[in-house]
């Protein structure tokens, strides 16, 4: 196709350059022009061409741990800036995470995992649906975006806030579990790692993150006009990612001294708080997501499926 050749042309500099600065001495990205000019370019023509029927146009981009999803949606935001002229704004779940005040509030008052950051429960809800309004807003005013300190486990005081100034074309909506969905309570009694077993004896942080799901999450997640899914194979080859995850920010870490990295067993007890629902979108999503991106072994995208309505 002629107009993705030449929009391959257009962005081909930028994207590589933006993908060469996430690599390691030891971690190199393969194929990365096949991926650009393959998946990346077409999803993109499907982007522009329906973010013209509504403005902003919300798109949510889920995966599991490590399976490269601020890379992809990086590189998303680039092609539509530079070959569709449109105004892109990137925002991710983990920013709206309820500050350690409110999840040790949450620990005391419902369950102690409620502390650890990252399942439904532990974002504000009503801040992220605020933004939502606001951002489709027709009298659009510049918006204020939360921006969380993983460091410190806590929020950035609001004077480090990132501002849009400008209305968006398409606001991508990126996060490990946007677009889940609450599964049956028969299904929530099986223990599915030691972490339910030992820690959730009683189903309650289950019982509590299902609700999130069925109800909240429900809610925020029918503002979106599309789902675009990063399908890895496995909950295995998640763990491992996640590690080779780990290792890479440990070697980008300029005072390595002030962070740990975590091993991996460190590595598979903290992912045990994301499979059960990890789990379900490996099955549920290709139901119901507009665009698939089947990973390989590799961490390569191999194949995309577009739904048709």
């Amino acid at each position: 196709m002629q107009s993705a050749s030449l929009c391959f042309n257009k962005v081909k500099n930028d994207c590589v350059k933006f993908i060469t600065s996430q690599e390691t001495s030891t971690d190199k990205f393969k194929n990365k022009e096949k991926m650009i000019k393959s998946f990346l370019i077409p999803i993109c023509f499907w982007l522009a061409k329906n973010a013209n029927k509504k403005k902003p146009y919300f798109v949510g981009l889920a995966g599991g741990q490590g399976t490269g999803k601020t890379t992809i949606s990086s590189i998303i935001k680039i092609i539509l800036q530079k070959y569709f002229k449109m105004k892109v704004f990137k925002i991710s779940i983990d920013d709206f995470y309820k500050t350690r005040k409110e999840r040790i509030n949450l620990s005391k008052k419902i369950h102690p995992m409620l502390m650890t950051r990252g399942v439904p429960g532990t974002h504000d809800i009503k801040m992220m649906l605020d933004f939502f309004k606001k951002a489709k807003n027709k009298k659009f005013k510049k918006l204020k975006l939360p921006n969380f300190n993983k460091a410190i486990d806590d929020r950035f005081p609001k004077k480090n806030w990132n501002n849009i100034n400008e209305q968006p074309d398409i606001i991508i909506f990126e996060g490990w579990c946007v677009g889940a969905k609450a599964e049956l309570y028969e299904t929530l009694k099986k223990p599915i790692n030691s972490l339910e077993k030992t820690d959730d004896q009683n189903l309650i942080w289950r019982q509590h993150v299902n609700q999130q799901l069925k109800t909240k999450y429900k809610k925020l997640y029918s503002q979106l006009n599309c789902m675009i899914y990063l399908k890895a194979k496995n909950f295995s080859l998640l763990q491992k990612w996640r590690l080779k995850q780990e290792k890479k920010l440990w070697l980008k870490t300029k005072n390595k001294n002030s962070h740990k990295i975590m091993s991996k067993g460190d590595v598979i007890n903290f992912m045990q708080t994301y499979q059960r629902i990890t789990q379900n979108m490996f099955k549920n999503m290709p139901k119901y997501a507009s665009i698939i991106l089947n990973l390989n072994d590799n961490h390569q995208i191999k194949s995309a499926v577009y739904k048709t309505k």
